[in-house]
């Protein structure tokens, strides 16, 4: 598709309210993601090829979900449950994830995914924040990780267990679904009323669950389109985790609304598997991590050589910032480059972006999507200033698209907090270019100053990657009488470099000459691996909670971890 110009002053969300069409001025995630597409005659096209990780492929079509998902919605019914409930769902990327968020919207309750690789303690934390009504999991986490503490949540009414065997004080799924009516009529809710709880961490304190409605999806509509190239027929692929929001608004939301077919992939990250599954599925728009794509870098162009890519058209990263070197690399690679965006759990959606048919500058974030008006801010004299081209300052966004998160859960105080003088606070820092670009810097707290200087991590890391010997890089500082602070860098190994003082002493030369010896690392640390959250984020701020025996905080959603 090639993109089209949009009127910003106009209502930029227009299209999307025309393509939405839920009677009697409703709006339901569930009605516009499936329901529309079947009522509309399109009931035969595939909604999501399913791959399994033992060889298992299932077909489902939009008729195929609208049935299954009615099911799951009068199977809910059918024990009481009611308009507004908190579901809870601890599965993996399996068929019935997908059926149960979109039956739990369509009843008019609120979905809430977890991710299935959760100890028993992250999982009871949100389950209480959120008032779990009903979880659905397989038998297997039941027993491992929630029939120890079930009783003691008090709001918890129903277990459903996937499969065909009840687990004691469950209910089993599948029979439940086979008894259940394949027609359901969808709950006429309201556009503010809630559909989505998604989880966050934040450094310290438990972890805040942003709230969001089901307005939410005219803007999934409308930036699926806008910034993924999402059009009816499209093979997409999304590879993240529904219990990471990305997974949500762009795993399950957009693509559906959009009508297209999905690719999902029950198996954890394999190399081959994934260029395989391109290739084999034609997959058209690849939207994933860069840490999946830092990984891929590590393996070495050669294992790609076998694999036809052509199909691909666009390609998008999103987690954290693209360092510039995978940019290069992956246009080398599939002849495409990776375009970066970002936005964040609270904003619901794609806030700013390299768009397609836009010139992509490595390591640019790009720039604002249509509609969201973003600034880079300080605060000056006791209210916010906007800054101009080149200084370093908190992103903000002007409140008011339809994915905004309208709440956290419980914590009125902690919401208001990050609205301030009619911006959005981000808590991350950036610089706007000449051109309208936007270019990550650093979380607000993970700025390093270092001899009169502001130092963004990301900057450092990036140069540290461009090193063939490099494949990711964490930086951090840390307090010097001297200088205030220093900068120190941790690092993973490409195949076939082994640490050493040899190798340490190359790259802090490397740094030091591409950044100046002012802001390059003092000391570059060996690591097996970094601190990652599932969602591929390193966590700089446990590293440098541990370099200096601080409270670690909220590590709920650590993935890889090398202390």
């Amino acid at each position: 598709m090639t993109n089209r110009a949009i009127d910003h002053d106009a209502d930029p969300w227009a299209e999307a309210r025309v393509m939405l069409d839920m009677p009697g001025g409703m709006l339901n995630i569930a009605y516009e993601a499936v329901d529309r597409h079947v009522i509309h005659g399109r009931g035969n096209e595939t909604a999501m090829l399913w791959l399994g990780k033992s060889g298992d492929r299932q077909d489902l079509s939009y008729a195929d979900i609208a049935r299954q998902s009615s099911r799951f919605a009068n199977v809910l019914a059918t024990h009481g449950l009611a308009s507004g409930d908190s579901v809870f769902v601890l599965l993996g990327r399996v068929p019935e994830l997908y059926i149960a968020a979109l039956g739990t919207l369509k009843a008019g309750m609120v979905f809430t995914p977890l991710f299935s690789a959760f100890g028993p303690g992250p999982i009871r934390t949100r389950m209480e924040i959120g008032a779990a009504k009903v979880l659905v999991t397989t038998p297997e986490l039941y027993k491992r990780k929630i029939a120890a503490w079930r009783d003691e949540i008090s709001t918890l009414k129903l277990v459903l267990v996937t499969g065909e065997d009840a687990t004691e004080g469950c209910v089993a799924l599948g029979p439940a679904m086979e008894a259940a009516s394949p027609d359901f009529d969808t709950v006429p809710t309201r556009p503010e009323d809630p559909a989505l709880i998604h989880f966050t961490s934040g450094t310290t304190g438990r972890p805040k669950g942003a709230v969001h409605v089901h307005e939410a999806v005219l803007y999934h509509a409308f930036s699926g389109r806008h910034a993924l190239d999402l059009t009816p027929g499209t093979t997409y692929w999304c590879t993240a985790d529904p219990g990471w929001v990305t997974g949500t608004s762009y795993g399950i939301i957009a693509p559906l609304v959009q009508r297209v077919k999905m690719i999902v992939d029950e198996a954890e990250f394999d190399l081959n598997r994934w260029y395989g599954t391109i290739e084999r599925e034609k997959v058209e728009v690849w939207y994933s991590a860069p840490t999946a794509i830092r990984m891929m870098m590590r393996a070495g162009s050669d294992v790609a050589k076998p694999y036809n890519f052509s199909s691909l058209r666009f390609l998008a990263s999103v987690g954290e910032p693209l360092n510039p070197e995978a940019v290069v690399w992956s246009e080398k690679v599939f002849g495409k480059p990776f375009h970066d965006n970002w936005w964040q759990t609270e904003t619901g959606g794609i806030m700013i972006a390299n768009l397609p048919g836009m010139t992509v500058k490595p390591g640019a974030m790009g720039r604002p999507m249509p509609g969201i008006k973003a600034g880079i801010v300080k605060r000056e004299d006791g209210t916010l200033k906007e800054l101009g081209t080149g200084e370093i300052g908190e992103l903000a966004l002007r409140p008011g698209w339809p994915s905004m998160m309208r709440d956290y859960l419980n914590e009125q105080a902690r919401y208001d907090k990050c609205f301030v003088d009619g911006w959005y606070l981000s808590g991350d820092l950036a610089t706007r270019d000449q051109d309208g670009y936007f270019w990550f810097v650093g979380r607000a707290d993970d700025l390093i100053k270092t001899s009169g200087h502001l130092v963004g991590p990301f900057e450092v890391e990036s140069v540290l990657i461009e090193h063939p010997a490099v494949a990711e890089a964490g930086v951090i500082g840390l307090p010097d009488k001297t200088a205030g602070e220093i900068v120190k860098a941790y690092v993973t190994l490409n195949p076939g470099f082994t640490a050493s003082a040899a190798l340490e002493q190359d790259l802090r030369g490397h740094a030091r000459k591409r950044l100046g010896p002012a802001v390059s690392p003092r000391a570059v640390v060996f690591r097996e691996n970094l601190p990652k959250t599932r969602s591929g984020k390193i966590m700089r701020r446990l590293l440098k909670a541990r370099e200096l025996g601080l409270p670690e905080g909220d590590i709920s959603t650590l993935e890889t971890d090398e202390k």
